[in-house]
């Protein structure tokens, strides 16, 4: 009798344990730049199963996101393509001071869906040999800036630029790419290594033709009273989040 009540007692105890933990779990609202996309998929996966938080993710190119930060979107989280807006983000009183920091770091690769369409990119696109070439927005998406400055740096930017096609963001930008719209695109290298199929061909562009692409996150004002926003933040920091960035080819600061 002792015994069954003594049970009882513990099953009671550790429901509440239990409601408590439920009680306490909360979702955040994170705008992701558009090259994030199929790395954050798995990170979500993997904060949600070990927190217990739920995470609601917007995706978009980073100007647009933080066009929309500004106008009061409800996102608590922004983990941006660059550096530049996140610290914007600070100086205007819309993120947390001191909750800045550089969780992947970017690269721009030229890619095209059929094999053997270069095998020197650099010399590929200094030839002008292609018919459209796509590339990110330069003005909202850094990726689209990176690829301006590759094509500045070997000295064919104005005679491409009637040949290129912009995406709204970079995800746009692969999809062009990836349907055979275009002969090759600037896109991102993590996009590549998330491609299942024939890998076509591939330039890995050297990091010294572009501007570091340094990916920040930051806590936004909306998120500052949120367990679960900051969180998310932490988890990024975590070497299960690290093994997900470093296997989708991003670097880390």
């Amino acid at each position: 009798m002792q015994a069954a009540k003594s049970i009882t007692m513990l099953s009671a105890a550790a429901l509440m344990v239990l409601a408590s933990g439920q009680a306490l779990a909360g979702e955040v609202v994170v705008a992701v730049a558009a090259n994030f996309t199929d790395a954050t998929r798995d990170i979500v996966s993997l904060f949600e199963k070990t927190t217990g938080h739920t995470a609601k993710v917007s995706f978009g190119s980073t100007g647009k996101l933080y066009t929309q930060i500004e106008n009061g979107a409800p996102f608590e989280v922004f983990l941006a393509a660059d550096s530049n807006r996140p610290e914007k983000a600070e100086i205007e009183g819309l993120a947390v001071p001191g909750s800045r920091f550089t969780y992947a770091k970017g690269k721009l690769a030229l890619w095209s869906i059929k094999a053997g369409v270069f095998d020197d990119g650099e010399a590929y696109i200094k030839s002008l040999s292609f018919s459209r070439a796509a590339m990110a927005n330069p003005k909202t998406a850094p990726y689209g800036l990176a690829a301006q400055q590759v094509m500045e740096h070997i000295g064919v930017w104005g005679q491409a630029r009637p040949k290129l096609v912009q995406g709204d963001n970079i995800a746009q930008t692969f999809q062009f790419a990836a349907t055979g719209n275009v002969d090759v695109g600037f896109v991102a290298f993590s996009q590549v290594k998330a491609w299942k199929k024939e890998p076509g061909s591939l330039w890995e562009i050297p990091d010294g033709y572009y501007q570091p692409i340094a990916q920040q996150a930051v806590l936004l004002k909306k998120g500052e009273g949120k367990l679960a926003a900051r969180a998310f933040l932490d988890f990024l920091k975590t070497p299960e989040a690290h093994r997900v960035i470093t296997g989708y080819g991003y670097g880390l600061e």
